[in-house]
């Protein structure tokens, strides 16, 4: 009967001895579950912590050294707490690829119009510049007999004309757009007080007057009297004539008397 009892006390203690070893190797520790964090708008990697984390676990489990943890996070130890945001590093901000939306209709283009020729008018005065300050008065009159030049640069219009007297200028008509040189040639007589070849550009609906200028010359000058004298004054004819008569009725009554004689 002791023998007995002594087989079953063994039995017993054997198996209470070896219970740990048999629960350990039938039910494996559950070890919480460790999400992969992602780096966030600033390319911070976050990592919120789990019931049972701990540093070591955090560091084994994420890869980044324990003593990296604890510089990144400013830890002077190992603990952490529950809720606790750890810093594991820093990736790329998180990068959404845009959908894209429906194209814009190109707005069609209009055509710009082209802009007809067109053509202008240019007049030209050459003036006697009395007093010689190259400025036109109204008393000033134009002077007849002097060549006009006018072509256009591309040479699409080449015309010749004459100055007149009077005060009209010579105009050229219907004119196409470009740009033209004009000269004036100074008759005899005449020095030139202003350039006498002015290069303009002229549009459609332009309208361009032009003046030379220029006065006689020392020989006109002299000449001039010769040819032009200032007739006499009527007042002057009037009195020679009476003078003439008065001597012709003194002589009349003169022989008279001589006669009574």
């Amino acid at each position: 009967m002791k023998k007995q009892w002594l087989v079953v006390f063994v039995t017993f203690l054997i198996g209470w001895l070896t219970l740990p070893s048999i629960t350990s190797a039938s039910y494996p520790a559950q070890l919480t579950p460790f999400p992969t964090p992602t780096p966030g708008p600033d390319g911070r990697i976050i990592y919120i912590v789990q019931p049972g984390d701990t540093l070591i676990r955090i560091s084994l489990i994420s890869g980044v050294p324990i003593e990296e943890l604890r510089g990144l996070n400013k830890l002077t130890g190992d603990n952490i707490i529950v809720g606790q945001e750890l810093l594991l590093g820093l990736g790329g901000p998180t990068i959404e690829t845009p959908m894209p939306g429906p194209r814009p209709t190109p707005t069609p283009e209009i055509p710009t119009p082209t802009p007809l020729p067109g053509s202008g008018r240019v007049c030209v005065l050459l003036y006697d510049d009395v007093n010689g300050d190259a400025l036109r008065q109204e008393t000033e009159n134009a002077i007849p007999g002097g060549a006009i030049s006018l072509s256009e640069r591309a040479g699409k219009t080449a015309l010749n004309g004459e100055t007149r007297g009077g005060s009209d200028p010579v105009c050229f008509d219907d004119l196409p757009e470009g740009e033209y040189t004009v000269s004036v040639a100074i008759p005899s007589g005449y020095n030139p007080t202003t350039i006498n070849t002015i290069t303009i550009k002229l549009s459609a609906g332009d309208e361009t007057y032009l003046d030379f200028g220029a006065q006689k010359n020392s020989q006109a000058l002299a000449e001039e009297p010769a040819i032009s004298g200032e007739p006499s004054s009527p007042l002057l004819g009037i009195v020679g004539a009476f003078f003439v008569l008065a001597g012709i009725l003194l002589g009349l009554f003169g022989t008279r008397l001589l006669r009574g004689r």
